[in-house]
């Protein structure tokens, strides 16, 4: 009868109860109605075959590993009991991750949940849900709690925290990436702050090409970001077309649309890459979005394009500045620092070693690059950043001469090694901002001068042969997630007295530069003193009552 049939098609996609007891729980257990060998899990097994175990091939069975707390059951083999036997236990786990689920509530999420099975009553449907390259994961049967506020009005404040999702008035600012597999999923949104870079695969054709939304502009910038009181539009900052053979051309007017358009066998204006830029103000205020538009064309044989998205921020009234990392430094990013202006720390360049002045427009610092010629007074090539984490060392020669002046010589020989504007401060964190005075360590100067005998004090002069960085570092904030942290920069400069040399001899003086990361947070190697002692008698009753 049809309640019959009714009822066995209920019983079919009702899901079994899920076993939460990790006492029931036995991955190991492969074989049916059969013990599995070294499986201590296995219900099985008997006593008699525990005792012929080598081992536990799953010694700990939890239920889920992001649990704050959780039951653990641990097995075990008794070998020194004749025979053998297995020991189990039930024991209370705690996580030690900052991140984690203190209680797992849902619980639709601890099975799996048998898929429909298609027929020919409710193929269509199927297919409509399905068959395109992006669909929603979430069943229609999933619980909508309705107390949660929807979107702000456009009147309304929004200040914006890290991660929050940036809303329009449709839903959120769309920053299209990767979901299962590299297909685009639109459904991604852009959080406050978050410096995110997507690529994925879109599936297109020329025909509609004109019909698909995310290959035309208005689908990025036709929906205002809501903002403190007012809407912020997003404006269009530049476009770039892309022509099929790779060349790229940036068009002069950016403020004229180009949608997609259909001409003999191409479809053009179709974006490849779309990147926002978002201004903001110190209290979270968005006020002003712009995106630039990567545009391209594709031909009657193209099945699937790849596209590129990119979202960066930068508050109001200051100049945009690499960060090397979030909060702790990265290990191969540039080391941060700046000179001191009016008290405040000014990171306009990045700590380079050995550390002559580029020409570039910022300044930068770098560490000097050894040359074919091996001439320190020649030596003008390419200059290398100081990356953290990268011990580094570089180096020249310098041919001493008679009728050379000394000290045009060791200015000139200062300025390859030292530079002409050494930094002074150095930024504790990858992300240290310039108003954060107390994120800064200054650099420590130490001289070292290595006398040498000489006839008379006339005939002699200092140079600096030497210059050489040690950046001290420690592991900061959880143990799960340590941060990377300068505490203390020391620039040493090693200088010798040379003597001046009778006419016509020559002399080669080995000129060397060099950085030196050193981990304060791990123990001591043997003979490096890292912390003073204090050499006293304490009261024989200092710790009572403890002993």
């Amino acid at each position: 009868s049809a309640d019959t049939r009714g009822a066995a098609q209920a019983r079919a996609c009702s899901a079994p109860a899920p076993v939460t007891d990790v006492a029931r729980l036995c991955v190991c257990d492969l074989l049916v109605a059969q013990c599995d060998v070294n499986c201590c899990c296995d219900p099985d097994c008997s006593p008699e075959e525990f005792s012929l175990f080598t081992a536990c091939s799953v010694p700990v069975v939890i239920g889920d590993s992001h649990l704050c707390r959780q039951k653990a059951a641990v097995y075990s083999l008794d070998v020194e009991a004749n025979p053998p036997e297995r020991i189990f236990q039930l024991v209370d786990q705690v996580n030690p991750n900052i991140f984690c689920i203190h209680a797992a509530n849902y619980k639709q999420a601890l099975y799996l949940r048998s898929p429909k099975m298609p027929t020919p009553e409710n193929f269509d449907d199927l297919l409509n849900e399905f068959g395109s390259a992006a669909f929603n994961a979430e069943p229609e049967s999933w619980n909508v709690d309705t107390d949660v506020p929807g979107p702000p009005d456009a009147n309304e404040t929004q200040r914006y925290e890290y991660g929050i999702p940036i809303q329009t008035e449709d839903a959120f600012l769309r920053l299209p990436s990767p979901v299962v597999s590299s297909w685009c999923s639109d459904a991604n949104p852009a959080g406050f702050l978050v410096n995110q870079a997507t690529k994925c695969i879109r599936s297109v054709s020329v025909e509609k090409c004109e019909s698909i939304q995310a290959l035309n502009m208005l689908f990025y910038i036709n929906s205002s970001i809501l903002a403190f009181v007012f809407q912020v539009n997003i404006s269009v900052q530049s476009i770039v077309v892309q022509s099929l053979d790779g060349t790229r051309t940036l068009l002069n007017g950016a403020d004229v649309l180009r949608l997609p358009m259909i001409l003999d066998e191409l479809c053009l204006n179709i974006v490849l890459g779309v990147s926002y830029h978002v201004t903001y103000t110190d209290t979270g205020e968005i006020i002003e979005a712009a995106a630039a538009f990567v545009l391209g064309a594709i031909t009657k044989e193209t099945l699937s394009i790849q596209q590129s998205f990119q979202v960066s921020f930068t508050q109001v009234d200051t100049k945009p500045a690499p960060l090397s990392g979030n909060p702790g430094y990265v290990v191969g990013l540039p080391v941060r620092a700046g000179f001191s202006s009016q008290g405040y720390p000014f990171p306009a360049e990045f700590l380079f070693a050995a550390l002559g002045l580029s020409t570039n427009k910022h300044r930068q610092l770098s560490i000097l690059q050894s040359t074919p010629t091996q001439d320190c007074l020649a030596a003008q090539g390419a200059r290398a950043p100081v990356l953290f984490g990268y011990n580094m060392i570089s180096g020249c020669k310098l041919r001493i001469t008679a009728p050379m002046k000394c000290q045009p010589l060791a200015q000139t020989l200062l300025d390859v090694l030292k530079g002409q504007s050494f930094p002074e401060y150095v930024a504790s964190f990858g992300n240290s901002q310039a108003q954060d005075v107390l994120d800064w360590v200054p650099i420590t100067h130490l001289h070292i001068s290595e006398q040498r005998i000489s006839n008379t004090s006339q005939s002699s002069c200092q140079i600096p042969v030497s210059f050489g960085i040690e950046v001290k570092w420690t592991k900061y904030g959880s143990l799960v997630n340590p941060q990377a942290r300068i505490v203390n920069v020391t620039a040493t400069l090693t200088t010798t007295t040379l003597k001046q040399l009778p006419s016509g001899r020559e002399r080669t003086i080995p000129v060397t530069s060099s950085v030196v990361f050193t981990d304060i947070s791990s123990p001591a190697e043997p003979g490096y003193k890292a912390w003073p002692t204090i050499n006293i008698k304490l009261p024989f009753d200092f710790f009572y009552p403890f002993v």
